[in-house]
C-alpha cells in the first residue's frame, strides 16, 4: 500500500518553513485554509531568519493589528505605512547577501515585493508558488470552499497550525531535513527556519534536503481522498 496522503491542509504561511514543503512530497495536492479567521503570533505573517545577531522575525505588518484576529484571513490588508518591505529587503540581503545562492533567488522574491499586495493571503500566495517552483514540486494547489474545524482523517491530513514560531524543532529531522547544511553564521546548526534559509544556502539541490517528518503529528494517513466534493475550489 502507498504511503503517499492524498490531499494535505495547511493554513497559508508567509515564507514557511523547510518543514511545510518536506510535507507536501508525501502528499498528491495541497489545500490551503480561506476560510479561517487571522491568528497572530503565527507563520501567517512572520518567518523566521537566521542573521549575525541569532534567530531573527521577519513580521509583516496588518492593518488594524489590534483587531485583526477577527479579520477573515483573505481579507486581512497588509499595512504598507510601515516601511516592512525595506526592512524586510535589507535584513534578508545582510543576513543571506554572501550565501551561495542568494542572488540566484532574490529578484524573483524582491519583483513580489515591490508588487505590494495588499492583502495578506496575496502576498504569502505569490510567494508560496514562487517557493514550490525553487523546489520543483509540482503538485496542485486549491482553497478550502467552506470553514470545517477538523475532517476525518481519511479524506485529508490536517495539518493547520501544526507548525508554531513557539515551538521550534530541537534537529534537523524535526524541521523536515533530512541532514544539516552550512548555514551563515553560527557554530551550531539552527533549524526550524524559513526554507529561504535553505534555498539561499543549497540553492538546486534544496529539495533532496527535505524528508517528511513524523515526529510531530504523526505519520500522514495512506487512505485515498474520497470526500473532497463541496470543500475545495482550484486556483486558476
Amino acid at each position: 500500500m502507498s504511503t503517499a496522503v492524498s490531499t494535505v491542509l495547511f493554513e497559508l504561511s508567509y515564507c514557511p518553513p523547510a518543514a511545510f514543503f518536506a510535507e507536501l512530497l508525501s502528499a498528491e495536492s495541497l489545500l490551503l485554509e480561506r476560510h479561517e479567521n487571522y491568528r497572530k503570533q503565527t507563520y501567517r505573517n512572520r518567518c523566521l531568519i537566521l542573521t549575525a545577531q541569532g534567530v531573527q522575525p521577519l513580521t509583516v505588518p496588518v492593518i488594524d493589528g489590534n483587531r485583526s484576529e477577527k479579520a477573515p484571513i483573505d481579507q486581512l490588508e497588509i499595512d504598507y505605512r510601515q516601511n516592512w518591505v525595506h526592512r524586510h529587503w535589507r535584513t534578508l540581503q545582510t543576513a543571506y547577501g554572501n550565501s551561495s545562492y542568494f542572488e540566484f533567488y532574490a529578484d524573483y522574491l524582491h519583483d513580489i515585493y515591490v508588487r505590494k499586495p495588499d492583502r495578506l493571503f496575496d502576498l504569502n500566495l505569490a510567494v508560496l508558488h514562487l517557493l514550490l517552483r525553487c523546489l520543483r514540486l509540482t503538485l496542485p494547489v486549491a482553497f478550502t470552499a467552506e470553514w470545517h474545524a477538523s475532517y476525518p482523517a481519511q479524506v485529508l491530513t490536517d495539518r493547520r497550525d501544526w507548525l508554531t514560531p513557539k515551538a521550534l524543532p530541537d534537529t534537523a529531522s524535526g524541521a523536515g531535513l533530512r541532514q544539516e547544511y552550512r548555514q551563515c553564521f553560527g557554530a551550531g546548526f539552527v533549524p526550524g527556519l524559513s526554507v529561504l534559509d535553505l534555498l539561499f544556502a543549497v540553492g538546486p539541490a534544496a529539495g533532496t534536503y527535505l524528508v517528511p517528518a513524523t515526529s510531530a503529528g504523526g505519520e500522514p494517513g495512506s487512505e485515498p481522498l474520497t470526500q473532497t466534493a463541496g470543500l475545495i475550489t482550484d486556483i486558476r
